[in-house]
C-alpha cells in the first residue's frame, strides 16, 4: 500500500554532515490524509526534518511539524479550523534492528527497509500523533447537557 504521503529517501543520499528537508502535502495528498485521520479537512501540512546518520544505519530525525486541520467540536459538533504545531523526534532504524526494551522517553523508532525511507508517512503520523483527540471549538460552553 503507498501512502497517501509519500516521499522517499535513499539513507545513502543523506550526507554525513546531516541535511535538511521539507515534506509539504499537495492539496491532493491533504484530502486522502483527511480521510485517513477521519477529519473534514487537512488544510496545510508542512514538516522539516532535520537527518544525522548514526552507526547501524540508524538515522536520527527531529522535526517541526506545521498544518492547518478542520475538526468536529466534541462539544458543539461543529466543524472548525484549527492550527497543530508539534516538535518531535524519532530515530529510523532498518527492520528487524528496533529497540526490545520499552522506553517511553525515547524517541519513536520507525523502521525501513531497502535503504529507503518515507519522511511524508513518518510526518502524516507525526501529524495523527498531535491532533488533539478531544478538540474543542474555541469558546464552546465546558458544560454538556444531554
Amino acid at each position: 500500500m503507498t501512502p497517501e504521503l509519500s516521499r522517499p529517501l535513499a539513507v545513502a543520499d543523506i550526507p554525513p554532515s546531516g541535511w535538511m528537508v521539507r515534506v509539504e502535502a499537495n492539496e491532493a495528498e491533504r484530502a486522502a490524509l483527511a480521510r485517513r485521520l477521519r477529519l473534514p479537512a487537512v488544510e496545510a501540512l508542512a514538516c522539516d526534518f532535520t537527518l544525522r546518520r548514526e552507526t547501524g544505519g540508524v538515522i536520527a530525525a527531529t522535526g517541526d511539524l506545521a498544518a492547518r486541520v478542520v475538526q468536529v467540536c466534541v462539544v458543539t459538533d461543529e466543524e472548525f479550523s484549527a492550527p497543530v504545531e508539534e516538535h518531535f523526534s524519532v530515530r529510523f532504524v532498518p527492520a528487524g534492528k528496533e529497540s526490545e526494551a520499552f522506553d517511553p522517553d525515547a524517541p519513536d523508532e520507525i523502521p525501513y527497509g531497502g535503504g529507503t525511507l518515507d519522511l511524508g508517512e513518518a510526518a502524516a503520523e507525526q501529524l495523527a500523533l498531535a491532533l488533539d483527540p478531544w478538540p474543542r471549538k474555541p469558546g464552546a460552553s465546558q458544560a454538556w447537557t444531554p
